[in-house]
């Protein structure tokens, strides 16, 4: 099981190269054909993996529900975010992916509603939940890299 979290501490390994190597403008920007900015999938990720992780075991999110609704499946920026804002997804990156790390070790996930992805994926116990995070996180490190390039 470590192996699911060592993926996914290298991909927000990745994520915070992003952000520390943009400035806050380059951060914000939406380039021509996209639909949301860097910062916006950072947080994204982050988001979605409380929703499928905690939320779907019935379990507080590490997040507030405004955090939540402001980058969930669906949403796209709404004007740009502060560097007080981009300071807080930094620090989310690491602990919530370390609190989660620690609560499946201490079997926190007990129960856990089934659902299926909009790829198709079909979520049945936080084990895959985990898995699809990565998954799913990935896509969205792509995406980094496609917007990168017009920043």
């Amino acid at each position: 099981m470590s192996s699911v979290f060592e993926v996914q501490k290298t991909i927000r390994e990745i994520l915070l190269k992003v952000l520390d190597h943009h400035s806050l403008e380059q951060l914000n920007k939406i380039p021509p054909g996209f639909s949301n900015n860097l910062i916006w999938n950072v947080a994204h990720c982050i988001s979605s993996q409380q929703v499928l992780v905690y939320k779907l075991s019935g379990l507080p999110t590490l997040v507030s529900d405004a955090f939540i609704d402001k980058y969930k499946k669906g949403t796209k920026p709404e004007g740009d975010v502060s560097q007080t804002e981009v300071d807080e997804i930094k620090g989310l990156l690491y602990s919530t992916l370390n609190q989660t790390k620690k609560d499946f070790e201490a079997r926190v996930f007990v129960d856990y509603n089934a659902y299926t992805t909009s790829m198709g994926f079909d979520l049945k116990n936080v084990q895959d939940a985990l898995d699809f995070v990565n998954y799913h996180e990935g896509i969205h490190t792509g995406m980094i890299m496609s917007i990168r390039k017009f920043v």
